[in-house]
């Protein structure tokens, strides 16, 4: 006599049957991925789509809302500190990418063996993460202060020429890349120090019976085999310094965008605009105009490396 026990377990092993071990694999990975999605979706999908509304809107900061269309675009293109935002923007990521690139790789060589004078060393290299953006930009902004930071004082003990790291526009910009490649450059370290050790050893070995040296390994083994985290580096770090997800911080402490706009990437006009002037409604076109021109750079970028093998052999 059959149950409805019996037909309910049948029923689950005809459709346990009637699904491939690679679709029940795609299937788990959806939903190991669905909670991220939902996340990207609610905190930077909705406010994304909220701000695109704004733009086209003017706000008076006090709940009022008057529809002016196109009104804010044709704003921004007679704006000369926003195009003047956005060189800086362009200048601070051509500096940050390529240094956080030398500097991450670079670290990650010298600490990749295994001992225990290698584990302290990483520890100190990553130390600045664990401490938050706006303590280490009131830090760094005491240390090189003019006539009485620390770095001012060493100077004028070397008998070196003194300079205004912060008071003067030809150094503000570069003294903030500086800070920014420190703050990040042991994150970087990590990401390439996996990368390094995921490489097999007995690629090396057989360079070294080749009788390849140590710069002709680091260039034929370990940089085309290191291809996948280089892209993943470079993408990172031109999105986040394009978006300016660490500069905000350190730039708003340390110069607010001066001397003379200097240091004024977008991110900071765009929350000066907003914040202090509330033009709430400019501020979301600007934010707009800035994902849209991050999207195209993302694209081109994946287009160059094709996804990170960078040319058309692997």
């Amino acid at each position: 006599m059959t149950t409805i026990a019996d037909v309910t377990t049948s029923g689950a092993n005809s459709t346990r049957k009637g699904l491939s071990a690679r679709h029940r694999e795609w299937i788990a990975g959806y939903l190991f991925v669905l909670p991220d999605v939902l996340g990207l979706f609610v905190f930077l999908g909705v406010p994304m789509l909220l701000s695109l509304v704004l733009s086209v809107y003017e706000v008076n900061g006090f709940g009022g809302y008057n529809f002016v269309g196109a009104k804010n675009y044709i704003r921004i293109w007679h704006d000369p500190l926003f195009w003047k935002g956005a060189r800086v923007t362009a200048l601070y990521a051509v500096m940050l990418v390529p240094s956080l690139y030398v500097t991450g790789l670079g670290l990650a060589l010298l600490v990749q063996q295994t001992n225990r004078f290698n584990a302290i060393m990483r520890s100190m290299f990553f130390a600045p993460n664990m401490v938050s953006l706006v303590v280490v930009a009131l830090v760094w902004q005491f240390m090189v202060i003019d006539k009485i930071g620390v770095v001012s004082q060493a100077m004028a003990g070397l008998g070196l020429p003194s300079i205004s790291f912060l008071g003067d526009p030809n150094f503000a910009l570069i003294t903030v890349v500086l800070v920014s490649v420190w703050f990040l450059m042991g994150f970087y370290m990590l990401i390439f120090l996996g990368g390094l050790q995921d490489i097999p050893k007995e690629y090396y070995e057989a360079a070294m019976i080749d009788g390849a040296g140590p710069i002709k390994r680091f260039r034929y083994v370990t940089l085309p085999l290191l291809k996948p985290t280089s892209f993943f580096v470079l993408m990172v770090s031109m999105v986040a310094a394009v978006a300016g997800a660490q500069a905000f911080d350190i730039i708003y402490v340390m110069t607010k965008g001066g001397p003379a706009n200097s240091t004024s990437v977008l991110i900071v006009y765009i929350y000066q605009q907003a914040f202090s002037f509330g033009a709430f409604g400019y501020a979301a076109a600007m934010s707009s105009i800035l994902v849209v021109a991050l999207m195209i750079v993302t694209a081109i970028f994946f287009a160059v490396t094709r996804g990170g093998r960078f040319d058309h052999a692997e």
